[in-house]
């Protein structure tokens, strides 16, 4: 069931989003060749802890830290390490979510480090494009979950990137994960609600350099791609409200 927002409840979760956003936007100036994937999800632990946060995904499931950190081919849900360390080039995925007094935000971001591959940037230009296409999307009078999906996928394809299907966005808010679903390809299978004043959502598009197939590792978390290939992942968390469709994680 999907759990529609009072104005309040936004107020909230807008406040939870604001915070996660100063992070994000700390951690571009931050993240530096050399450091470790731990070194960062360490950075975030302790600005959310000193804002009077909960970590979201902290033990989520079992999920044993901050911040989901993916590096190149990693699509999501990479678990921080001492030894995984930053080298130039990588294109470094950090998802997370604060818990500010029972409300939830949800954002990602992939960093680009250094000097990278032209294809490499051109990868993270149109997944962050994508997102913004999306968001559009979802600002159309009388859309549905899958005019988003729709906006990912057309414009993903078109650069001939892989489009991940097995993982999507979702509902936030008053949880880390809420229904509905939100798919980054559309399909006449899938559930198609229309927008609501209340709901809140977690656009995500993740995608590939190369192929959409994608496989769990075996410490049961980390999402890689088949081929090897690097992954991007944008995330925003955004609300239905009265007055249109709002971004909520933006600077305040």
């Amino acid at each position: 069931m999907i759990r529609l927002k009072t104005e309040e409840q936004i107020k909230h979760i807008r406040e939870a989003c604001h915070l996660t956003a100063r992070l994000m936007d700390e951690l571009s100036r931050y993240i530096e060749v050399g450091m470790s994937t731990l070194d960062i999800d360490q950075y975030c632990y302790q600005f959310i802890i000193k804002n009077k946060g909960v970590p979201a995904f902290l033990h989520y499931e079992g999920f044993p830290a901050t911040a989901c950190i993916s590096v190149n081919e990693e699509v999501i849900h990479g678990i921080p390490s001492s030894k995984r360390i930053i080298a130039e080039g990588d294109l470094v995925d950090v998802d997370l979510g604060i818990n500010l007094n029972g409300h939830f935000s949800d954002m990602a971001r992939t960093f680009i480090i250094g000097k990278t591959k032209d294809e490499y940037r051109k990868l993270c230009e149109v997944t962050e494009q994508s997102l913004k296409l999306a968001i559009e999307a979802a600002q159309a009078k009388g859309a549905r979950i899958q005019d988003i999906s729709a906006a990912v996928y057309k414009h993903a394809s078109k650069h001939g990137y892989g489009v991940v299907r097995d993982y999507c966005g979702h509902g936030v808010g008053l949880a880390v994960h809420e229904e509905p679903e939100i798919p980054n390809y559309t399909s006449s299978y899938l559930p198609n609600p229309r927008l609501r004043e209340g709901m809140v959502l977690a656009i995500e598009p993740m995608i590939n350099l190369g192929t959409h197939k994608v496989k769990v590792l075996a410490n049961d978390w980390t999402v890689v791609t088949m081929d090897g290939l690097p992954s991007a992942h944008f995330e925003d968390t955004v609300a239905c409200t009265k007055n249109g469709l709002e971004v909520l994680t933006v600077l305040d």
